[in-house]
């Protein structure tokens, strides 16, 4: 099955909203040619559970409808922010602290940035 980045963003995002992340921003990053993806997508939930459980719905959620399975996950020791590599799309789940002082949003500026609304 051959999805494409797009239809994977919006699972993940889809995946994240399960769990009641907060915050949700995709960053397009198509047009940045420095960039290691196409897409980062971060979000903030209210403690390393929900981190966890974020990180979880969406590595279920996305297997269990497009078949993929992320390269690699760091962070989870850390209970402050959990990193997914899904190839084409990297995924940032954080603390809001850290995820203020890390700013990725403003770090990636030059891609296209679309703030999905709170359910």
């Amino acid at each position: 099955m051959n999805i494409s980045t797009k239809k994977l963003l919006d699972t993940i995002v889809e995946g994240i909203r399960n769990k009641k992340g907060q915050r949700i921003v995709a960053i397009d990053l198509k047009k940045v040619k420095e960039a290691p993806v196409e897409y980062m997508v971060v979000c903030e939930g209210g403690s390393g559970n929900q981190l966890r459980a974020i990180r979880d719905e969406v590595d279920d959620f996305v297997r269990t409808n497009t078949h993929i399975h992320p390269l690699a996950t760091a962070g989870e020791e850390n209970g402050e922010w959990i990193a997914m590599d899904y190839g084409t799309i990297f995924v940032h789940i954080m603390l809001r602290e850290p995820r203020a002082y890390y700013d990725i949003e403003n770090l990636w500026s030059d891609g296209k940035q679309t703030t999905y609304d709170e359910q």
